[in-house]
């Protein structure tokens, strides 16, 4: 039974569709394990776990084919080798250092490489066995990177071996002439330090590398080496190493170079990208931040974000409340109903806009709106009025979901106010005073298709608009309250205001 299980997950995952959308590695090593078990199996016969296994082999040998296409080996080694160095914690300039010095460890064993084929094939036996050696120990120190992610000893291992094995290089061979100079490479050291750690890190190594060229020095004047008969080598070998050294020493530190400002070059994209949405994201914030609060209000907000509260020695305000509204609520659909009010307080919107006035807030089906809240803003009180009678005009053209005509009572009060911002995770901005309390009785006592103003609004716009009244209402709260019905802007004031418009 167990033998017959194991076919049937086989099978099961041999399909077509599943295998798709698994990696072609791994179905290849679920397939082995699969033929593996099938294999232990002795309950069954050899020839029937023949037949249970084809249909696996046949999996696997496509999935090698598969995996043949997408990569060579090497390409598919550096994968694994990447993935398993660069772990999902590490920042971006981690990654970079990492990266840099494994590319550094390939190209300094290449070159070591070619110097022991190079001493090799000229006989410098003994020469020959340092870059060897490097190799191993640089192989060594990789592998045990590879195995642990110290990242830390890895780069100290890799910097004492550019430090050091120039040098010993240098003293296998004799003197800075009879070695070529081979004691340049060191300076990859320091170098590679101030690139990885920074600066101050790489003084030290410098200093290091100082010493030991100073004590190369010293062997070279006194020991008295440099000659064509104690090197064994002739001055044109001599002169040709010269060159290789200078010219690969200057080639590794150029690519190195070249490699650390392209990724440098992508990290400052990435970094670019990224400061790209975080100001996508902050323009959002700050639209977001001006649909509740006033521009000059979100700017003190964002400069000090303590109590804000103003004074405002005058004011007007303005209430707009659709009449009949809790009946709409009822006959209509929610999702018509609040179309619907969308509609209306957004053209509202538009007309605060178009004024110069701010909206401070909705009310259920009211809409609450002031001027005056700007030192440069002086007509607040004529803008008011007159967006009170667009709105006026247009809610009387407007229907609602159930046919019907809409209506709308307005209600202006002005007066000292005192503004400012409450809450703290969901701020409002609000208006409180005697002003506020006015308009919005007024708007209680209006009728439907009415406009009622205070007398304060009364006296400043007497001369520009037409008026009814007064009206004395007797309101709770307010000892007597003289009320004044706006009918329309006068002809003549109409005609002026068309004509500076023109």
């Amino acid at each position: 039974m167990a033998g017959v299980e194991s076919n049937s997950g086989a099978a099961e995952f041999a399909q077509p569709d599943r295998g798709e959308n698994i990696a072609p590695s791994l179905t290849a090593k679920m397939n082995d394990v699969k033929m593996r078990n099938i294999a232990k199996t002795s309950s069954i016969p050899s020839t029937l776990r023949l037949i249970l296994a084809a249909p696996n082999v046949l999996v696997t040998k496509i999935n090698r084919e598969r995996l043949g296409k997408m990569s060579n080996p090497f390409s598919m080694a550096i994968s694994r080798l990447t993935d398993r160095v660069l772990t999902v914690t590490d920042t971006a300039e981690e990654k970079l250092q990492k990266t840099l010095l494994i590319f550094a460890c390939g190209l300094m064993g290449f070159a070591a490489m070619l110097w022991l084929v190079i001493y090799h094939a000229m006989g410098i036996k003994y020469s020959a066995t340092v870059p060897l050696i490097y190799l191993a120990v640089s192989a060594a120190t990789l592998g045990i990177y590879v195995w642990n992610l110290n990242f830390a000893f890895f780069r100290f291992a890799q910097t004492s071996l550019y430090l050091f094995v120039p040098f010993i290089m240098q003293w296998s061979i004799g003197s800075y002439v009879t070695s070529s100079g081979v004691m340049l490479w060191a300076l990859l050291a320091p170098i590679g330090v101030m690139v990885f750690q920074g600066p101050k890190e790489s003084v030290p190594w410098f200093f290091a590398y100082l010493v030991m060229t100073a004590v190369s020095g010293f062997f070279d004047y006194y020991l008295a080496y440099g000659t064509e008969k104690t090197s064994g080598l002739p001055m044109q070998t001599i002169a040709v190493f010269f060159v290789l050294n200078f010219a690969a020493m200057s080639t590794i530190v150029y690519l190195l170079v070249v490699y650390f400002v392209r990724q440098k070059d992508r990290l400052k994209e990435a970094l670019d990208e990224q400061h790209s949405l975080l100001q996508i994201e902050q323009d959002r914030s700050e639209r977001l931040l001006l649909n509740v609060l006033p521009g000059h209000i979100a700017e003190r907000l964002k400069r000090d974000p303590t109590v804000i509260a103003d004074g405002l020695a005058d004011c007007t305000v303005m209430f707009a409340d659709l009449t009949d509204f809790t009946r709409l609520t009822e006959e209509l659909p929610p999702r018509d109903m609040v179309a619907m009010l969308n509609e209306v307080f957004s053209w509202f919107d538009g007309l605060a806009e178009q004024y110069n006035l701010e909206k401070i807030k909705t009310i259920g089906d009211a809409y609450m709106v002031a001027g005056g809240l700007l030192d440069h803003d002086v007509r607040y009180t004529e803008a008011i009025v007159n967006m009170a009678l667009d709105v006026r005009d247009r809610i009387a053209e407007m229907k609602s979901g159930t046919s019907e005509p809409l209506g709308i009572h307005i209600g202006i009060g002005s007066g000292p106010v005192v503004a400012g911002v409450i809450g703290v995770k969901k701020f409002i901005y609000d208006l409180w005073g005697n002003a506020v309390n006015v308009a919005a009785r007024l708007t209680s006592e209006a009728t439907t298709g009415g406009i009622l103003v205070d007398a304060t609004t009364y006296r400043r716009l007497r001369g520009l608009y037409q008026f009814e009244g007064p009206e004395p209402l007797t309101v709770k709260g307010q000892r007597q309250l003289t009320a004044y019905r706006l009918i329309a802007k006068l002809p003549q004031v109409a005609t002026a205001a068309q004509a500076e418009v023109a």
